[in-house]
């Protein structure tokens, strides 16, 4: 029962941020904003939760575990590249750059971020 009741919060909860980021998207076609609607709704979303309109623990639970499956959206996309096989045999060494160069910026700039978070954290705790 404590199971079940803990995937139905989940599924709540991701069902909650799949409705944010819709509303997200309609909030920037209406706007006509140059902005992605998913990095207007990713502003969105942190400014509520730190303004503290929209508390952490409403969506926590569905937000990690759409972090954990996170590898499963991206294999539609990984077979795709079947398809562009010629794309790949003329310019492979420069996607293989471009991915390698992203990945390590992704990977610098998340510990900078976890580190400084985790530092705040600390202090918060400390005092």
């Amino acid at each position: 029962m404590r199971q079940a009741l803990h995937w139905g919060k989940t599924a709540a909860q991701i069902a909650l941020l799949v409705a944010f980021a819709k509303a997200a998207d309609l909030l920037v076609a209406w706007l006509h904003a140059p902005v992605p609607g998913s990095v207007a709704g990713i502003a969105l979303l942190f400014a509520l939760l730190k303004l503290r309109i929209l508390r952490l623990e409403w969506v926590e639970l569905g937000a990690k575990w759409l972090l954990a499956e996170m590898l499963l959206f991206f294999v539609p996309a990984a077979v795709g590249i079947v398809d562009y096989g010629s794309l790949i045999a003329a310019s492979g060494w420069r996607i293989v750059l471009t991915i390698a160069a992203s990945t390590a910026i992704v990977m610098i700039v998340s510990g900078w971020v976890g580190g400084r978070v985790a530092a705040g954290r600390e202090r918060k705790m400390q005092g």
